[in-house]
C-alpha cells in the first residue's frame, strides 16, 4: 500500500463554509478570553431553543423511511408537535440507518435557507416504517415573513472582525469558516456570521465568533478549545511510564537520508491513516513534523511520549471500532493525528476540531499527558462529539460534552473510573491531587482553582448532584463545562454499577449519535440516554429502569 507524507503548512484566510467545536481535557476560558472587543459576559437566549420530545405510543406508518415522509409525519402533527409549516421551516441535514434497523431523519431549521444557530429536528423511524418518536430543538420565535437574512457586510469583512476581537496569531492552523446563520442571543434573533478561528501560540484557541451580518459587530463569541514511499511494519518503543508498546510505524526511504522510521500507522482499512507529530516545545504548528526515528525501536525518554500517543490513539479507534462500529472520530475513516511536546511546560492535552495536543506536563503539577489513555480517549471522543451531536461548548450543553467525553475516557481506559490518574506529578500527589476528576466520587476531588471556587455551593469540591450545580459565568470555565460534567458523569457512573460498563458504552453512544443535539441540557441528555437503552433492551427493561434510576440519584429530572 502506498501512501505520502503530507507535509504541514500555513493556511491561507480562504473562506469555506462549516464548523467544528474545540475541547480540552483541563483548561478553561479565562476572564481575558474576550479581550480585544471589550465585550461582556452574556447568555445563549434560552427561550430561543425550545426543547421537544414526541414519543408515539401507536406509531404513524409510511412505506419508507425517507426525508419526505418524515416531513409528511411533522405536517400532519404540527398541533402535536408544535412544528409550524416544516416544509419551508426545516431543511434535511443528514439521514442514517443503524444497526437495529431504524432510519434517523434529522434536519436544521432554517429561514430563507439560512440555518437558525443550535435548532435540530430528528425524526426516528423504526425498521417498519414506522415514526416512533421525534426530538430535538426549535425556535419558535422567529417570525418567518419579518425575519431579514440578507447580509449587508461581506463575510471576508465578518472574518477580520472576528479575528480582531479573539486576538487571532498570523498564523492559523486551517483555514477560517464562515456561515451565515440566524443567531438567537439576548432575546434577539440577528442574522450574523458564524465565523471559526483556529490557532496554536501560547493561548491557542478555536474560537467562535458570531458576527452582526448587518452592522459587523461581535455579538457574541466563545473558545469551545509526508513526502517519501513507506510500508507498514511493527515496532516498539517505552511509555512515559517505562511501559513496552507494540506500535505500528512505517518504514521511509528518502534520498540522501537513508532509512528512517516513522509514526504513523497506515494498517487499518479504509482509515487515513493513525499518526503522531513532533511539536518541538513550541507554540506553532508551523515547525510540526512527522515523528521520526532512525530506528523501529523509539526507547529514548524524548520518545516517550509520542510513543504513548501513538499507541493510545490506536487503542481508542479500536475501542470505538470494536464496540460501536464507528470508522474513526468522523465515522468515515478520517485519520487520527495527534501531536506531543507542544509548549514549554504545558499543563494540558485538547482536540483543537482537526488533531489532539499533548504538553508535556510541568513535571510539579503535570507529566506528559499522552501517558493517560483516558485522556487521549477524552480528546478523541471529543472528535466523535464534534461529528455527531456536535454540543456547543458552553453551560450545560458544554458540561454534556465534557461529560461524554470522560466516560468515555473511562470506559476505554477500563481500570477504574478516574480521570488523569496516569498524568499527575509526584508533587501533586504528594499534595493529594492523584486524579483530575473522579466519576465514582466527584465530592473527593477538589475544583482545580479559586475562581471556580468563588461559584461553589458544596466547599469547592466537584458536584455529584444538582443540588450542588455551579452556577457560573460562561467567561469562567464556559459557564462550568469541566465542573459541572462531574454531576452526569456520575450518573454514568451508578448506571454502570447496575448494567456494566459495556451496557453503559452502547446507551450512551446511541444517546451521543442518534439522539442529542447541538443545544441538549441535562434534562434532554436523560431523555435521550432512556430512550436509548428502550431502543436497545426493550421498554420496562431493567436496563431502562437503572437509567432512570441513575439521573435520579443526582437530581436530573
Amino acid at each position: 500500500m502506498k501512501k505520502k507524507f503530507i507535509l504541514p503548512m500555513v493556511l491561507s484566510s480562504a473562506m469555506l463554509v462549516g464548523s467544528i467545536p474545540v475541547s480540552s481535557v483541563f483548561a478553561q476560558p479565562s476572564d481575558s478570553s474576550l479581550a480585544g472587543n471589550g465585550q461582556a459576559s452574556k447568555e445563549w437566549n434560552e427561550k430561543a431553543s425550545v426543547p421537544l420530545f414526541v414519543k408515539e405510543r401507536f406509531a404513524e406508518k409510511f412505506s419508507s423511511s425517507t426525508p419526505t415522509n418524515a416531513l409528511n409525519y411533522l405536517k400532519n402533527n404540527e398541533s402535536k408537535t408544535g412544528i409550524k409549516d416544516p416544509e419551508r421551516n426545516l431543511k434535511v441535514k443528514n439521514v442514517e440507518k443503524d444497526e437495529l434497523g431504524m432510519t434517523h431523519v434529522r434536519f436544521n431549521q432554517t429561514v430563507n435557507g439560512v440555518n437558525v444557530e443550535g435548532s435540530d429536528i430528528i425524526v426516528h423511524f423504526n425498521k417498519d416504517n414506522e415514526v416512533v418518536s421525534v426530538n430535538g430543538r426549535m425556535n419558535d420565535t422567529i417570525d418567518n415573513v419579518d425575519m431579514d437574512t440578507t447580509a449587508s457586510i461581506s463575510s471576508e469583512a465578518a472574518l477580520k472582525t472576528a479575528k480582531t476581537s479573539v486576538n487571532a496569531s498570523e498564523e492559523l492552523t486551517y483555514e477560517p469558516t464562515a456561515e451565515l446563520v440566524v443567531y438567537p442571543f439576548e432575546g434577539k434573533n440577528n442574522t450574523a456570521y458564524k465565523v471559526n478561528v483556529n490557532f496554536m501560540g501560547d493561548e491557542p484557541g478555536n474560537w467562535f465568533v458570531f458576527v452582526d451580518a448587518k452592522t459587523g459587530e461581535v455579538i457574541d463569541q466563545y473558545n469551545g478549545l509526508m513526502h517519501a514511499d513507506e510500508q507498514t511494519q511493527k515496532g516498539a518503543g517505552k511509555g512515559v511510564h517505562g511501559e513496552h508498546r507494540e506500535l505500528h510505524i512505517t518504514q521511509v526511504k528518502e534520498p540522501n537520508a537513508g532509512t528512517k522510521f516513522a509514526l504513523a500507522d497506515y494498517s487499518h482499512e479504509n482509515l487515513g491513516g493513525i499518526v503522531t507529530y513532533d511539536a518541538k516545545n513550541d507554540y506553532t504548528s508551523s515547525n510540526d513534523t512527522v515523528y521520526m526515528g532512525n530506528s523501529a525501536a523509539f526507547i529514548s525518554d524524548y520518545d516517550r511520549a509520542a510513543v504513548d500517543a501513538h499507541y493510545n490513539s490506536e487503542k481508542v479507534y479500536d475501542y470505538f471500532l470494536n464496540e460501536h462500529g464507528r470508522n474513526s472520530l468522523d465515522g468515515n475513516g478520517m485519520a487520527i493525528i495527534s501531536k506531543v511536546h507542544y509548549g514549554n511546560g504545558y499543563n494540558n492535552a485538547s482536540w483543537n476540531g482537526r488533531w489532539m495536543t499533548y504538553g508535556d506536563g510541568d513535571g510539579k503539577f503535570m507529566i506528559s499527558l499522552s501517558a493517560g489513555l483516558d485522556v487521549a480517549a477524552h480528546e478523541m471522543t471529543h472528535g466523535v462529539i464534534s461529528h455527531s451531536a456536535n454540543l456547543v461548548y458552553r453551560n450545560q450543553s458544554g458540561a454534556l460534552n465534557e461529560s461524554f467525553a470522560d466516560i468515555f475516557g473511562a470506559l476505554v481506559d477500563d481500570s477504574d473510573w478516574e480521570m488523569g490518574e496516569d498524568i499527575m506529578a509526584p508533587e501533586a500527589k504528594a499534595n493529594g491531587l492523584t486524579v483530575l476528576r473522579s466519576l465514582s466520587n466527584p465530592n473527593g476531588v477538589v475544583v482545580s482553582n479559586e475562581q471556580r471556587r468563588a461559584y461553589s455551593t458544596n466547599g469547592g469540591v466537584y458536584p455529584d448532584h444538582m443540588d450542588e450545580f455551579y452556577h457560573m459565568p460562561t467567561t469562567v470555565d464556559g459557564g462550568g463545562v469541566h465542573v459541572n460534567s462531574s454531576i452526569t458523569n456520575h450518573a454514568a457512573y451508578l448506571i454502570a454499577q447496575d448494567l456494566g460498563r459495556e451496557k453503559l458504552g452502547k446507551i450512551y453512544y446511541r444517546a451521543l449519535t442518534v439522539y442529542l443535539t447541538a443545544n441538549s441540557n441535562f434534562s434532554d441528555a436523560r431523555m435521550a440516554t432512556v430512550q436509548s437503552a428502550i431502543d436497545l433492551y426493550g421498554e420496562g427493561s431493567e436496563e431502562e429502569a437503572a437509567v432512570n434510576a441513575g439521573f435520579d440519584a443526582v437530581g436530573i429530572y
